[in-house]
């Protein structure tokens, strides 16, 4: 059972979590817009709320403790470094990683894939060499690999996905035949929802002699994440999108890894030593952590990880599943919606659809009059949009503060844009 959160009890009288409680933690939830309109928030794997305890954690580093880290030895510095390292603790526990020395902050899931392509990639990819990513992908899994490609001169090879919105297996195994040294691929779709056998990829990867890559933005924030079961080389999440703050997330790696890879910039923190004539590296993590760090950040990423641990990952994934469930349920009934990807018991945290007759564009400005907010667009996933034959989607994502009623309210939208049209 989680611990009292800000004050209040998360836990009802039979032990299983109030997610009312749970909701009253976030302010926002309180917003009236369009004039009066109760918000309801369905935009969620674009980026999630955040509780109290996330926003007090920040305020209050601002306002008893803020200096710069590391390098100074009065009172201030010291509270500083120790709070950003906590949070670098809570923030690699929550992926059960094995040292906090494997955990470098980054500002979000696409700069730490860009650091895994700038700086393991440069020194380790070249003519004659393959990565393997696949259509499903964020943008950022794989626009950097492409930038990289007309610089190293590797093959970029991409696994499609099947009507059904699984990755094919079939081609993933023909792909691995050819040896490639790296493979990229999401936890959970952030168009589909698909949540992919990460373990499984992971085994025939390695057993193909590569490494692997995963995008994890939609994965930490609904998932219990183990990357010592899950087998993988490099993750990669968001704070944004799991309760914490913008401009911070986390890169794990194993460790020999990290200490194999040249810095991805340079500058102060990340040197133990300069002259004119060259540098030395810092230690882990260190070396790929150049200049003052977003510290205030970071605190808010460590006090999201660990409010999540507080409630249980379990209980976040059974939560997640169930609103997931219950709008795939409430939409596919509705004449005219086309929801894309799997079914209800193979996706995560979101459904994204067309409906005949109404642009996705259109759509969204008809439920924010009702104050209904939801993402409408290519979503970062371009590649994936043409291979399903749209230019856009609407999309409805779910956390932990959301409720049947709201998605009874976007049903209730969609019928209503479908009426106008």
């Amino acid at each position: 059972m989680p611990r009292n959160l800000n004050g209040r009890a998360a836990a009802a009288a039979d032990g299983t979590l109030d997610w009312a409680a749970v909701r009253s933690q976030f302010p926002i939830m309180e917003r009236k817009v369009q004039g009066g309109v109760q918000l309801v928030y369905l935009d969620n794997a674009a980026s999630s709320q955040k509780p109290a305890v996330v926003l007090e954690a920040m305020a209050h580093y601002y306002r008893t403790s803020h200096a710069n880290v590391h390098r100074g030895v009065h009172t201030l510095s010291e509270e500083a470094t120790t709070l950003y390292e906590d949070a670098r603790q809570n923030a690699g526990r929550l992926i059960n990683a094995s040292s906090s020395r494997e955990c470098v902050y980054v500002r979000n899931t696409t700069e730490g894939i860009n650091l895994v392509a700038g700086s393991w990639g440069r020194a380790n990819l070249g003519p004659g060499d393959t990565v393997v990513t696949t259509v499903m992908e964020h943008h950022s899994n794989i626009v950097p690999w492409q930038i990289l490609q007309a610089e190293r001169g590797f093959t970029l090879r991409y696994v499609p996905v099947t009507p059904e919105g699984h990755l094919d297996r079939e081609v993933f195994g023909s792909l691995m035949a050819e040896d490639p040294k790296l493979v990229c691929f999401t936890h959970v779709s952030n168009v589909l929802g698909t949540v992919n056998p990460v373990a499984e990829l992971t085994a025939e990867a390695h057993a193909a002699g590569a490494l692997v890559l995963v995008d994890g933005a939609q994965g930490v924030p609904h998932l219990p994440v183990d990357v010592q079961a899950l087998g993988v080389d490099f993750y990669v999440y968001s704070g944004h999108k799991m309760c914490g703050p913008t401009g911070i997330g986390l890169l794990w790696a194993r460790r020999e890894l990290l200490q194999a890879m040249p810095p991805w910039m340079g500058g102060g923190e990340m040197i133990r030593e300069v002259t004119l004539e060259g540098s030395r590296w810092n230690e882990l993590p260190y070396k790929f952590e150049a200049g003052t760090p977003a510290i205030a950040e970071a605190v808010g990423l460590g006090a999201a990880a660990e409010y999540l641990m507080d409630l249980g990952m379990d209980n976040v994934a059974s939560h997640s599943a169930y609103l997931t469930n219950y709008a795939y349920n409430q939409l596919v009934e509705i004449e005219g919606v086309r929801i894309l990807g799997p079914g209800p018991e193979e996706r995560m945290g979101l459904v994204s659809f067309h409906v005949d007759e109404v642009h996705p564009h259109d759509l969204a400005a008809i439920l924010d009059l009702d104050g209904v907010a939801i993402r409408a667009g290519h979503h970062c996933a371009q590649p994936l949009h043409q291979s399903l034959d749209l230019i856009a989607s609407a999309r409805a994502s779910f956390y932990l503060y959301n409720t049947e009623s709201e998605i009874d309210r976007l049903a209730a939208g969609i019928e209503r844009a479908r009426r106008i049209f």
